[in-house]
């Protein structure tokens, strides 16, 4: 089933190849280039991910200031279904068609989803405006890109759960629904701010994120920073908070390159 998925993916980016490149190219006032991809597979095919798709209680809950939301890169324990979409994105013929697209120099993936897996996002969930890590597992190569791949059949926007991309200053977004079948195609920088608006509605918001990384800066220069929150703009004691946690994590990774926690990866088979 891989091979199939990859092949539908690879004719899905040919089909609009200049128009996806020329929309993910187009400056609208923010450091991230980013473009939605509707449709990438066929209805029916996208339906039984949807339906294969784990529920929340076999996932990981992750619950802070930070985040609300499940995770899981067990991706041996579901329905075969599940790695194979997954890894699909790690195939390198969708790697090289990517970068084509996006103009990424000399871009690799992410087999062992240091930065990658599914996630569920339930009513109240949500995700802080944040900068990714800048590298990655190894802290040998710098992450350029992110691909999520929305899969909850008839979500609306109205619903929340909607990634968001945010100016420098984290006072302006562009708000990206998370619309059933949609690929978002997002650069990663050290001004990529973003984040996940609260949940409002019932169901289950559910993504797949795959993460592509370049021995080359996206920056133009070298840099290294961990995952760096901020708050919203309206939570004016909360972001003081959460960048004062942020300072102290970065100031820790500066003392152990690697981090303190254990890294939380792929450790099955990808065939």
């Amino acid at each position: 089933m891989r091979e199939k998925l990859v092949n539908l993916i690879l004719e899905r980016l040919d089909r609009d190849k200049e128009s996806i490149s020329a929309e993910f190219n187009n400056s609208r006032g923010i450091k991230t280039k980013f473009c939605p991809i509707d449709d990438l597979l066929p209805d029916d095919i996208a339906q039984r991910i949807a339906q294969t798709f784990p529920p929340s209680d076999k996932m990981r809950l992750l619950d802070s200031f930070r985040e609300k939301k499940y995770t899981s890169k067990s991706l041996d324990q579901f329905d075969p279904l599940i790695a194979d979409i997954t890894f699909a994105f790690q195939d390198n013929r969708i790697i090289q068609k990517v970068a084509e697209i996006t103009g990424i120099n000399d871009a690799v993936g992410d087999p062992h989803l240091y930065a990658g897996g599914i996630s569920a996002m339930e009513r109240g969930h949500f995700l802080q405006p944040h900068i990714d890590n800048s590298h990655d597992g190894e802290q040998k190569n710098y992450r350029v890109l992110n691909l999520l791949y929305y899969i909850t059949p008839d979500w609306r926007p109205e619903n929340g759960g909607n990634l968001e991309l945010w100016d420098e200053d984290v006072s302006k977004h562009v708000e990206i629904p998370s619309l059933f079948n949609r690929l978002v195609l997002m650069s990663t920088n050290d001004k990529s701010w973003h984040s996940v608006n609260e949940v409002k509605a019932s169901g289950t918001r559910r993504c797949i994120s795959n993460y592509y990384f370049s021995p080359h800066s996206p920056n133009g220069y070298e840099t290294t920073h961990v995952t760096y929150f901020m708050a919203r703009p309206e939570q004016k004691l909360r972001r003081l908070f959460t960048k004062a946690d942020s300072d102290l994590r970065t100031m820790l990774r500066k003392l152990r390159k690697r981090g303190f926690a254990k890294n939380d990866v792929y450790e099955g088979s990808e065939k």
